[in-house]
């Protein structure tokens, strides 16, 4: 996709932001298991940089997504996975319906702050017992004296502790699986709800909860677009998310292989840098060709996204290829830094143990897998 100076305007800023306002503190708040989200996503607000895609009418800027993909991308360069996540599930994963199925006033309530930094929003779609299949939710929203009335629970929530609003999918009916859910807004200062932390191998300087809901009452006009399109829905905003996924590897990737290229040469064995050994150099050669590989793919998909095409099938192979690819540098890179790879506050074993949620999150590989095998009319009946 060719990328405009407005792009590259764009990619100056959000590293220059990244520079003065992320990196300095990223060991403080990866020892503290939180970053301060409020006040990140204020800074990123005042920015422009939380609604990129959206209505100037909301305080967004207009663009079209390829800006977000721009945006996204340069988050690879924080030097930790924890971070850029949280920014994107408020920018591409909790917003997106909202943006695009939310009533006026909905949008006025929720997106135009979250959009300004004055709010923090999570997306509560998987649970304990379901993950990466969506239609088992087991959350329900049943309808008394005019509210919703929400019982369950929500797993692996990303901004969980600190998040202001979720935006909820929740079964508010019987029937069919994929026809019986909904996407709620659920302000999460609501009486009934209880936060949890999770504590996680990998992204430390995001707060993960589980969220419970025991009888939580929320108006019925915090329903977005239509009862029963919920499922429909959040696969739409799956496809930004996976987008998100992919694009924000790219230059993380390539951060990893400049790290580790720096250092194999200056570390010697035998007389010798590491890095002159052609199992090293050829190795990270045909890393660094997997990553312009996942670059073409991921940008073709937002070229295509912007253009209007159904991406399903590209945007799964990226997110499928990011999350494997990932852990393949990760590894090789770690092993060349020999012991020092094995140590907790190693750039590399960050990584190492940050992405390793990439071939989980937002649809598991196998999940990625059964989505292109359908696609591509090689799904077994039934499958």
């Amino acid at each position: 996709m060719q990328l405009t100076e407005e792009h590259e305007q764009l990619r100056n800023t959000v590293t220059k932001f990244i520079e003065t306002d992320v990196n300095p503190f990223v060991d403080e708040w990866e020892d503290a298991e939180q970053f301060p989200a409020h006040e990140v996503f204020a800074k990123l607000g005042a920015l422009g940089l939380l609604g990129i895609k959206y209505d100037p009418d909301c305080g967004g800027l207009g663009l079209d997504f390829s800006y977000s993909m721009v945006m996204a991308e340069a988050l690879g360069a924080v030097h930790c996975g924890a971070v850029p996540m949280a920014i994107g599930v408020q920018t591409d994963m909790c917003t997106p319906a909202l943006n695009r199925f939310g009533t006026d006033e909905l949008k006025e309530e929720w997106l135009a702050p979250s959009i300004a930094g004055d709010m923090v929003g999570c997306i509560g779609v998987s649970e304990a017992g379901g993950g990466s299949d969506v239609a088992a939710i087991r959350t329900t929203a049943t309808i008394d004296d005019g509210d919703y009335v929400i019982n369950g629970s929500k797993m692996w929530i990303t901004n969980g502790l600190q998040a202001d609003w979720c935006c909820l999918l929740a079964n508010t009916g019987e029937g069919a699986v994929h026809k019986n859910k909904s996407l709620i807004i659920v302000p999460l200062d609501a009486k009934g709800i209880e936060r949890q932390k999770i504590h996680k191998i990998g992204m430390h300087a995001s707060d993960t909860a589980q969220l419970f809901f025991d009888n939580v009452r929320v108006p019925r006009r915090n329903l977005i677009g239509q009862e029963g399109m919920g499922f429909t829905m959040q696969m739409m905003q799956f496809q930004e998310e996976r987008l998100w996924v992919a694009a924000s590897s790219l230059l993380a990737l390539d951060r990893l292989i400049d790290l580790t290229i720096e250092y194999t040469r200056e570390r010697k064995t035998f007389g010798r840098p590491v890095l002159d050994n052609q199992v090293v150099h050829f190795r990270l050669a045909e890393l660094r060709t997997e990553v312009e590989a996942l670059r073409a793919l991921t940008w073709r998909a937002v070229e295509e996204y912007v253009g209007g095409k159904d991406v399903t099938k590209t945007a799964s192979m990226a997110k499928l290829k990011s999350g494997r690819l990932y852990r393949e540098v990760a590894d090789s890179c770690l092993q060349y830094w020999g012991g020092m790879g094995f140590t907790a506050d190693n750039p590399i074993s960050r990584a190492y143990r940050d992405r390793r949620v990439a071939s989980i999150g937002g649809g598991a590989d196998e999940i990625m897998l059964g989505i292109i095998a359908k696609l591509e009319g090689t799904l077994p009946a039934g499958g």
